[in-house]
């Protein structure tokens, strides 16, 4: 085996290994997302963050999964709060009423 051949198969190894052990799934549950505006918000909002790989989101059970490394719930949650998309359970008029406006802006950039 040559020197080349030994590198390029250390370097493989080293790259699949890394994916595969830091790849993290991260799932939160939040309320008021009403449309493809809202999930265009929240998924852009998450993708900012450093880490964060891929935002898929399921409308009907406002269910967000977020793939990545080293992934930080607090931080998404305190975001899409700020949004008015409050993780299940935390919601409030004033919150509810933050969605509507974050879903106009989520509709205009998508």
């Amino acid at each position: 085996m040559t020197c080349i051949t030994f590198c390029v198969i250390a370097v493989r190894y080293i790259w699949v290994h890394k994916t595969t052990i830091s790849m993290e799934t991260l799932v939160i549950f939040a309320e008021n997302i009403k449309c493809g505006g809202c999930m265009s918000g929240i998924k852009k909002a998450i993708m900012e963050f450093p880490g964060v790989q891929s935002v898929d989101i399921n409308l009907e059970e406002e269910k967000i999964t977020i793939q990545g490394e080293q992934l930080d719930k607090e931080s998404y949650v305190k975001k899409m709060d700020g949004m008015g998309y409050p993780e299940k359970g935390h919601n409030t008029f004033l919150k509810e009423a933050k969605s509507y406006v974050s879903c106009a802006i989520g509709k205009v950039t998508a």
